[in-house]
């Protein structure tokens, strides 16, 4: 007996080392089972990513963004992502140098800034953001995605893996659980690093997790300007916002999106 298979036309970018497969499915012809997004994601055994995501058509937007995790699962907004799908739908023609697009926490606007090669430099507006929880040692924050954010004096001391784990499956962030950030705030930038849920690892970097970083940093700082550069270990981004009292408006993630590659695998 043969076996189906699914020709997939796929393309590889990274956002700071935050890498993603790509799927034009305009056409809306892609369906594809968590399994099969998972096997697509693996590192081994597929093409390798942090996520996969569909760019679907849409009435009222330049374009639709559907993002799964590596386990194969519907995530919530990746802001490093957003900047790859911008640059990717650029390439497609579907937008310009502006664009307005729909995502799961809702509508978001994107500049391009400049494109040189395979890198495209993208400013992506997040959500507003009102509803911070400060706790004695950390903050919780959601940014498109949840995330907890904690400031240490020596990030390389910090067992990233094993203390973010423990943090991401700590009984009360269940059943969702939580991103973790671990923060260290320098005089002139912050070091981000991300436990992501969903990746279940320590990724190179984080949109929501560095842009949650900046906010509560700014809370730090209450002579805050509203702009922060931040270094990850896949590179550096900025996030810039208005910020009144504890409220957070106008909220923009800038940073590159690189195309690595594309090919086309058959997926059973």
């Amino acid at each position: 007996m043969s076996l189906m298979f699914m020709e997939i036309k796929f393309y590889k970018y990274h956002g700071t080392g935050n890498d993603f497969i790509l799927i034009d499915n305009r056409k809306g012809l892609f369906n594809l089972q968590n399994d099969q997004i998972a096997l697509l994601c693996d590192r081994r055994f597929g093409i390798g990513a942090d996520g996969l995501m569909l760019l679907s058509a849409s009435k009222d937007f330049d374009f639709e963004m559907k993002y799964f995790n590596a386990n194969g699962l519907e995530g919530t907004m990746c802001g490093n992502g957003g900047r790859c799908i911008i640059a990717f739908a650029k390439s497609l023609g579907i937008i310009d140098n502006q664009s307005k697009f729909r995502a799961i926490d809702g509508t978001h606007e994107s500049k391009i800034l400049s494109e040189s090669g395979n890198e495209t430099y993208i400013s992506l507006k997040m959500k507003d953001v009102d509803n911070i929880k400060i706790y004695d040692d950390y903050f919780l924050i959601n940014t498109g995605s949840p995330h907890y954010i904690k400031f240490v004096n020596d990030i390389e001391q910090i067992d990233i893996y094993n203390e973010g784990k423990r943090i991401r499956w700590d009984n009360k962030f269940q059943p969702e659980g939580t991103n973790v950030n671990f923060v260290e705030l320098k005089e002139d930038h912050l070091i981000v690093r991300t436990y992501e849920r969903g990746v279940e690892n320590v990724t190179l970097s984080c949109g929501t997790g560095v842009t949650a970083s900046a906010l509560a940093a700014s809370l730090i700082q209450k002579n805050s300007t509203g702009y922060f550069n931040i270094k990850t270990n896949g590179g550096n981004l900025t996030v810039r916002f208005i910020k009144k009292l504890e409220k957070f408006t106008d909220i923009w993630l800038e940073g590159a999106a690189v195309k690595i590659f594309e090919g086309v695998i058959e997926v059973k």
